[in-house]
């Protein structure tokens, strides 16, 4: 399969013209109307300092059903504890810069540059980026994820832990929302063994743009987001 270059034109080929990696596109930009346009075709960008902007739909790729949650022993009791609190919405920013921080202090790279952290944080304005927190006792940051909303679909992006179990638990609390509000689906867009371990599979690019195309059918609850208090109290986090 061939990989196409975009122009200014908004627009994007097929995602089932993607190669077998995933990769369909290169170039264009990172404006909100193109953003929002990539994620209702099932495309997100994902590159590398010095690279091009690249433009990837995987199949398969991975995904997480909101009742299909998987919650081990350790983690729920962790949960129940109240070790952390968990909010929505309340440190994007931060959030971004640790999803970047944690694997460049472990002498990896991010694509997490600073025009992409630009382009999410636009969104987030916009209200369709957001962000969860994990804090411990002390009032610190020490965990979260952020990803993008559109109709009944969760985008996750990145998520970092700087304490054990922490990104989890906002992964936890993350699901339990969405199941809240109806959501059918979070997508993963690739695959880690955590996301496995609680519960993510594998989906066929048909299947997952049916329920895309059916997903986007329903207004999108744009931010910002707030935990419901019940919710917090039902997951044992403070």
């Amino acid at each position: 399969m061939p990989v196409f270059q975009l122009g200014r034109a908004l627009q994007f080929p097929p995602a089932d013209l993607a190669d077998a990696s995933g990769l369909l596109a290169i170039g264009g930009d990172l404006s909100i109307p193109r953003l929002l346009l990539a994620y209702r075709e099932g495309i997100f960008p994902w590159y590398s300092k010095g690279d091009p902007i690249l433009w990837w739909s995987p199949d398969p790729r991975v995904v997480l059903y909101p009742d299909g949650l998987h919650v081990s022993k350790s983690l729920g009791k962790r949960l129940r504890r109240g070790v952390f609190s968990v909010t929505m919405d309340t440190a994007f920013e931060e959030v971004l810069t640790q999803c970047a921080a944690v694997r460049t202090e472990k002498g990896g790279e991010t694509w997490l540059m600073p025009e992409m952290a630009r382009a999410y944080q636009k969104l987030h304005a916009a209200g369709y980026a957001h962000s969860v927190e994990t804090w411990d006792r002390e009032g610190r940051l020490c965990g979260g994820l952020y990803g993008v909303s559109l109709g009944r679909i969760f985008f996750g992006e990145s998520m970092f832990s700087r304490v054990s179990d922490a990104s989890k638990v906002a992964l936890v609390v993350l699901v339990r929302q969405l199941d809240l509000w109806g959501f059918d689906l979070i997508d993963c867009q690739v695959q880690t063994a955590h996301l496995l371990s609680m519960g993510a599979q594998h989906m066929g690019r048909r299947r997952f743009m049916s329920i895309l195309k059916e997903s986007l059918r329903h207004p999108t609850l744009k931010g910002p987001w707030t935990l419901d208090p019940c919710l917090a109290l039902e997951s044992g986090v403070s």
